[in-house]
């Protein structure tokens, strides 16, 4: 009779674990940006606040008169919905934001990294989409921005955009 109740409890408990192993833990922002943004190494320092600020007062707020002074004219874009030059990216976000906003201290998006190697920076974000089987309810994922610098300027672009399925 042991044996006949562990074997029972054996098998509720297998299959109860393929749900146990999906369950997730939700992405979190960073509370503190500033702390993001501190390197030992002044060039990875540097490098980490080019782009955080290019995120801020170019792609958040905007300002595309300020592009320039972040990206390079020969800018490679490997987004498959824009395409590859700073004048393109410039037109991308003045679609998006018609009117400059004011710029912010901190980016807006949850921010959750700024990770800074060699001549690449990679931003990472929470992402909160609808649930497929319910979606009264909702999921967080990761999302990545990676910029690789030459020069003081962003010279190119990755993350993990796709094309859409209905244009």
């Amino acid at each position: 009779m042991n044996n006949l109740f562990f074997g029972r409890l054996l098998l509720a408990l297998a299959t109860l674990l393929p749900f146990a192993a999906v369950a997730q833990v939700p992405v979190q922002p960073a509370a503190d940006q500033e702390a993001l943004l501190a390197s030992a190494d002044p060039a990875l320092r540097a490098n980490k606040r080019l782009v955080y600020d290019f995120w801020r007062e170019v792609f958040e707020a905007g300002h595309v008169a300020q592009a320039d002074k972040y990206v390079a004219e020969s800018y490679i874009q490997h987004n498959p919905n824009v395409p590859t030059g700073r004048a393109a990216m410039v037109g991308f976000i003045s679609r998006r934001t018609p009117t400059p906003l004011p710029v912010e201290a901190r980016i807006k998006a949850p921010l959750v990294s700024i990770v800074a190697e060699r001549d690449l920076v990679i931003l990472s974000f929470v992402r909160e989409y609808p649930e497929p089987k319910d979606a009264t309810r909702k999921y967080t994922t990761t999302w990545f921005d990676m910029f690789r610098l030459d020069n003081g300027k962003i010279v190119e672009h990755w993350d993990g955009a796709v094309k859409p399925q209905n244009p």
